[in-house]
């Protein structure tokens, strides 16, 4: 815990993800959401993506925070750009059920999509299995749009990747 914290106040955003998990879980410090949220924070605006999706889930549950399903999306998405696919199925359940975005078909099929390309086992059939049954709801011509943003977006995020 102490290494830890040092590390975390010295801007390590590792730390401060591990030092707001022991605080979210009680594990080694008094269980404390709202330092939890605290720590999240410092990590997630560093960029970690892991973090700022486990700040969705904070935003979302109003873990720390007040309840909140458009800062849940916020986090989720800058989680999900990274690549995060845990991040990217959530995003899509946001949009299939309208929390904190306009409910949409298009676009959890997309992000559902992108998740199970970066999953694997167990989350990878969940997510294929998220997409196929939004599929059922959707037009052919609104899949093939969600199948093109997909592409567009696994080319951008390539292309980030390259600089």
């Amino acid at each position: 815990m102490a290494w830890f914290r040092k590390a975390a106040e010295q801007g390590n955003a590792k730390a401060q993800g591990m030092l707001a998990g022991m605080y979210a879980t009680g594990r080694g410090v008094p269980k404390d959401d709202a330092r939890a949220v605290s720590w999240y924070r410092k990590a997630a605006e560093q960029g970690d993506a892991e973090a700022q999706g486990t700040l969705g889930i904070m935003y979302q549950n109003g873990r720390g925070v007040p309840k909140d399903d458009t800062q849940a999306v916020s986090w989720y998405r800058k989680a999900a750009e990274q690549g995060d696919a845990e991040a990217q199925g959530t995003l899509g359940r946001m949009y299939v059920c309208g929390w904190g975005v306009p409910q949409d078909n298009v676009e959890p099929h997309k992000w559902y999509n992108l998740a199970a390309e970066r999953s694997s086992g167990d989350y990878q059939k969940g997510f294929a299995e998220a997409r196929d049954r939004t599929a059922t709801l959707m037009t052919p011509a609104q899949i093939a749009e969600a199948q093109k943003r997909a592409r567009e977006w696994t080319e951008a995020f390539e292309r980030r990747l390259k600089k």
